[in-house]
């Protein structure tokens, strides 16, 4: 069984461990249908508009790379960097890293990250958007995690195909310290 000490650097046997027992809740096969549903959906409502996509890194990058190439329409890319988590399993204060370049006045902005979890950093990232005056905002998660805790009572991301239990989750962007945001589903350590 993998260490699950939040304070230690992972060896890679470490991380190897950790994926050979890892439950695999969602499949790359599952995630890329996802992915398709919510391009589908984007497309619906935004394909007419010339919106700026954010992705909000570094989660976000593999789902906004994966999504972007769906879309049959022009779009604007950018990026944010705000995180709570900072290379740990828990979140704790807002930390922003990098602000946007593309300014989003009047415009319709898409904030593209890896998965809805308690919220907090979402939260802040709308809050920012309004601030900044956009047109419109809508949010693309490829992850919502069920539970109650949310920032937000109610907080619900605008585009999002597949919910998981509450359980720390890694791949397809989303990491365990730091690693394994490239694994190609979505995975639980056992334990966590």
């Amino acid at each position: 069984m993998p260490t699950l000490d939040t304070s230690a650097q992972p060896s890679l046997d470490d991380m190897r461990e950790l994926m050979d027992n890892a439950d695999c809740l969602i499949s790359q096969s599952e995630v890329e249908l996802a992915l398709d549903r919510m391009a589908d959906e984007i497309t619906r409502d935004l394909g007419d508009k010339l919106p700026v996509f954010y992705c909000v890194m570094n989660g976000g990058l593999i789902t906004t790379g994966h999504l972007l190439t769906r879309l049959g329409f022009p779009v604007e890319v950018d990026y944010l960097h705000a995180t709570r988590y900072r290379g740990g399993i828990r979140g704790g204060e807002l930390f922003w890293r990098v602000s946007p370049e593309v300014p989003m006045a009047g415009r319709h902005v898409v904030i593209v990250d890896d998965i809805l979890d308690e919220g907090a950093t979402l939260a802040a990232i709308l809050d920012y958007c309004r601030e900044a005056g956009a047109a419109s905002i809508s949010t693309a998660v490829l992850v919502d995690k069920q539970h109650e805790r949310k920032a937000v009572p109610g907080l619900k991301a605008d585009y999002c195909s597949l919910e998981v239990a509450d359980r720390y989750v890694f791949g397809f962007g989303m990491d365990y310290k730091g690693y394994w945001r490239n694994a190609p589903g979505i995975y639980a350590p056992k334990g966590l």
